[in-house]
């Protein structure tokens, strides 16, 4: 594939670089909804909630990652999300996080968050198998 039709994506957690590469196309869940990100796309800076994002790499398989909210990036053909928690799809233990979200689900209202978050991971997992 021609550099032309490529994207530098960087996804970033707080505590290191979950993946970084070349990608055709991008999918993160914003604040506004959905949003897909092309080569030439506009520039954008938007607040990402809680979900999966999907990136398209130019040498592989789609590939997912669960997101704990932060930001997404657009400049350039250079998209940047940078969150306090990623983490791709392969790297999820799925039994830890159902333990999770049954244990946040018995907590009603307090542990809402906690099991929205185990959800994604567990949507995020499943996506890619």
């Amino acid at each position: 594939m021609a550099d032309n039709d490529q994207l530098q994506v960087e996804l970033v957690a707080a505590d290191r670089t979950v993946w970084s590469g070349q990608a055709t196309m991008v999918v993160a869940k914003t604040a506004e909804g959905d949003i897909g990100v092309l080569r030439n796309h506009m520039p954008v800076l938007s607040l990402l909630v809680d979900g999966v994002v999907e990136i398209v790499p130019v040498d592989g398989e789609r590939m997912y990652a669960a997101v704990d909210g932060g930001f997404l990036s657009v400049a350039n053909n250079r998209v940047s999300i940078l969150s306090q928690f990623a983490a791709l799809s392969h790297e999820i233990d799925v039994a830890a996080a159902r333990a999770e979200l049954e244990s946040a689900q018995s907590e009603g209202d307090e542990g809402e968050e906690r099991a929205k978050r185990a959800e994604v991971r567990i949507r995020a997992a499943e996506k890619a198998s």
